[in-house]
């Protein structure tokens, strides 16, 4: 019988998001792949430094552990440019940092996001802005991960997540009513009337389901120790603010989805409150809304 992935919730990772491959980046962009392959072969037993992704990695892979191994929920799938050779640095990483990443593609050279349905990925994650702006054209859920001076806690074992809303968990056409009239008066008089419609799916509307199911999954786990608090916490922030907030209630509700913390800015920075609620990753389609947060949050 073969490995049930398809009951898993998979992430795929680039090591561009896993490690912090400036170093060798420099050595391919500036020598070419000859000395680069050679740098790496040379270097293959010199730990990579954790990159953007290894706080969410970390704390994704360690929720197995309250589980049996052949029930183990979550599952990391490194995908990856590299070929096997030059891609074995990046493996003795995973081994030595004790991550329980076993599955990967080489691809040398190209796009690996391409095999994220074969792995039942619902989120590839990578630096590499180009990568990831090719698998949102093909309609593939992928984010980019920004440099950030983050410093995670190893004693902090909660996981947090944080996701804006339109554009993300539901999709834009709201957003666009507002770019089309650009006040706020239209928007809300639109999104009152429609209050009780839940928008149709954003991009990362299966990875946010997905990590809800997960969370409840380690809550039952758990259902018997009363003292327990879930390990998993989940975050909305979202520049809606009241009357347009119902609509947002209406798709979790639909989706039967409930989340930890919501915010309803109404035009306050999201870095305020991402600063209090300090989550491993935050997930925004605005460039701006990301520049503003990602130095100090994933």
């Amino acid at each position: 019988m073969g490995y049930k992935i398809d009951e898993k919730f998979v992430v795929a990772i680039a090591s561009s998001a896993l490690f912090d491959l400036s170093e060798s980046d420099k050595v391919f962009q500036e020598k070419g792949e000859n000395e680069y392959r050679k740098y790496q072969r040379e270097h293959e037993n010199h730990v990579l430094k954790k990159g953007v992704a290894f706080p969410l990695i970390k704390r994704l892979l360690s929720v197995n552990i309250d589980f049996p191994p052949n029930e183990a929920p979550v599952e990391v799938v490194l995908l990856s440019r590299n070929d096997p050779d030059t891609g074995l640095r990046v493996f003795k990483s995973i081994q030595h940092h004790n991550l329980q990443i076993s599955r990967a593609v080489f691809t040398t050279g190209n796009n690996p996001f391409i095999y994220m349905d074969a792995f039942n990925a619902s989120l590839f994650l990578s630096a590499n802005p180009k990568d990831v702006r090719e698998a949102v054209d093909l309609g593939l859920p992928a984010g980019c991960v920004y440099p950030s001076d983050y410093i995670d806690d190893d004693n902090d074992d909660e996981l947090r997540l944080a996701f804006d809303f339109d554009g993300i968990i539901g999709d834009d056409s709201a957003e666009q009513i507002y770019q089309e009239h650009r006040t706020i008066e239209p928007y809300h008089v639109h999104e009152i009337s429609n209050a009780a419609i839940p928008l149709p799916p954003g991009p990362l509307n299966r990875f946010f389901r997905e990590i809800s199911i997960l969370q409840k999954k380690v809550i039952q786990r758990h259902k018997d120790h009363k003292e327990y608090k879930s390990k998993i916490r989940i975050a909305i922030a979202t520049a809606r603010n009241a009357p347009a907030h119902e609509r947002v209630i209406s798709t979790l509700r639909e989706q039967e989805i409930q989340v930890d913390v919501a915010f309803f800015l109404g035009g306050i920075e999201k870095r305020r409150v991402v600063e209090v609620f300090k989550p491993h990753i935050f997930f925004d389609d605005q460039v701006t809304h990301v520049e503003g947060v990602s130095r100090i949050a994933p």
